[in-house]
């Protein structure tokens, strides 16, 4: 442990590097013990069933149903990030320009959803959307259709459902780097002509990109591994590669095919991550969260 030198009166303690590690050395083994060895031991469990093969994954990229469920779960992916994207940067920009009285208490609406329970969430989606919810009762008693609509177990209705939980992660890096935003830059733009699409397109929208980019990432990731919301409002045809997982070890007892799939999908979704940071940086990264 080391003083360092300052002005009068300041002391600034840095610490050694072995004492860092030791602090750190509790938390490190409960990461590996509870995170790190049980995705290792996904490997061997996929390869040895008991002996060496590789027919689980040959199964997996050949059968079309397979490839048909791993398509479908990037495009459903790729949509609810594309719909958080369309809702996320207004809402973000919009509260990041709040008062900080109106800011804060709008924020609080924006994060209440993390703060509930995400099968009480889907449950009320499907109350909403089922043949005699409130959705098709109200579009009734307009005279707007003349028989219930099929909205549940349908792609339309999971996408709303997955918007839904994930919209925050989009909302809040934004927000945090807009609201950091030097209020100068803003003003100097004005000052030289700029109108308000002006400032917004060529200062506030390039500043504000390494935000966008780390709310992307972080729904388009955690898309990947949705489970409840596309097995409730989706039903048993619209299968993504989470739900099939979950057949595949409580339906089947196939834990060797389960977890070459879980194989897959993690390998993919470290793939997205490393791109991520490849192409943006991991310190953009950092500062927007």
């Amino acid at each position: 442990m080391e003083q360092g030198e300052g002005g009068p009166g300041a002391s600034v303690t840095t610490l050694s590097p072995r004492l860092s590690l030791a602090l750190l050395a509790p938390l490190l083994l409960l990461w590996a013990g509870l995170f790190v060895y049980p995705l290792l031991r996904l490997v061997p469990e996929s390869l040895f069933s008991p002996s060496f093969t590789v027919e689980h994954y040959r199964r997996f990229f050949t059968v079309p149903l397979y490839l048909g469920v791993l398509l479908r779960t990037f495009r459903i992916a790729a949509l609810t990030t594309a719909c958080c994207i369309v809702l996320g940067y207004p809402t973000a920009y919009f509260l990041a320009r709040l008062s900080p009285r109106w800011m804060k208490v709008l924020l609080v609406l924006v994060v209440l959803p993390l703060w509930t329970s995400v099968i009480a969430r889907v449950y009320a989606w499907m109350a909403l959307f089922q043949t005699n919810g409130l959705v098709n009762r109200v579009l009734l008693d307009l005279g707007v259709i003349r028989e219930p609509l099929k909205i549940m177990y349908r792609e339309e209705a999971v996408l709303v459902g997955m918007v839904h939980v994930l919209l925050p992660f989009m909302i809040l890096p934004i927000f945090s780097v807009v609201r950091g935003l030097d209020p100068r830059l803003v003003t100097a733009a004005q000052n030289l002509g700029a109108n308000g699409w002006q400032v917004f397109r060529f200062v506030v929208l390039p500043l504000s990109l390494p935000g966008a980019i780390t709310g992307t990432m972080f729904v388009f990731i955690l898309s990947l591994g949705f489970y409840i919301t596309p097995a409730l409002l989706g039903g048993p045809r619209l299968l993504m590669v989470a739900t099939i997982i979950d057949q595949q070890v409580n339906e089947m007892l196939n834990w060797p095919f389960a977890t070459a799939m879980a194989v897959v999908l993690l390998g993919l979704t470290l793939g997205l991550v490393g791109l991520f940071t490849r192409f943006v940086g991991f310190e953009r990264i950092y500062r927007a969260t």
